[in-house]
């Protein structure tokens, strides 16, 4: 298990922190956009993109590799495609509860993998997040870019009730 931390300095920006260390940071580039890049800790730049004449489909790419894909559900759930490594794999992202208001990100067999829980600063207008991951979470390989990705998830998720 890890904590890690999602804070905002405005609503254009994130950082993903673990114990005070920069795991990455997600830029979007204006309100209501889904586009943004992704920036890992060595300085790595991921692309952020809305796909399709809805942009309901946000894909993840590396140059013009595509690396993750994700769309909403009609249930309101988030399912996200990886192509790491020339490997499919699936999770879902989802919202859980009304008074314990939570994310969780899944694997395709149910496994909780993390728990996100947003945070309003009132102060700065800005949501917060406090992300706890499980240990199979820790031993992905490509976790940093799935953290983000799943920042992404709840700032997409966020928006999207906001509109409704």
């Amino acid at each position: 298990m890890a904590e890690y931390q999602a804070k905002s300095s405005n609503s254009l920006s994130f950082e993903i922190t673990k114990e005070d260390q920069l795991t990455g940071k997600i830029t979007y580039n204006s309100w209501f956009r889904f586009d943004a890049v992704i920036e890992m800790a060595d300085h790595k730049n991921y692309q952020v993109e809305p796909k399709g004449f809805w942009g309901t489909t946000i894909e993840l790419k590396d140059g013009d590799r595509v690396l993750l894909k994700f769309r909403m559900n009609w249930n309101g759930e988030i399912v996200v495609q990886t192509y790491f490594d020339g490997i499919k794999d699936s999770f879902v992202f989802k919202h859980r509860g009304i008074f314990k208001d939570s994310f969780v990100l899944t694997d395709k067999i149910g496994t909780e993998l993390l728990v996100m829980k947003p945070h309003f600063k009132w102060n700065s207008l800005n949501y917060e997040y406090q992300i706890t991951t499980s240990e199979n979470f820790e031993n992905y390989t490509n976790k940093e870019i799935l953290l983000l990705t799943s920042l992404h998830c709840a700032n997409y998720y966020m928006s999207t009730m906001v509109v409704v």
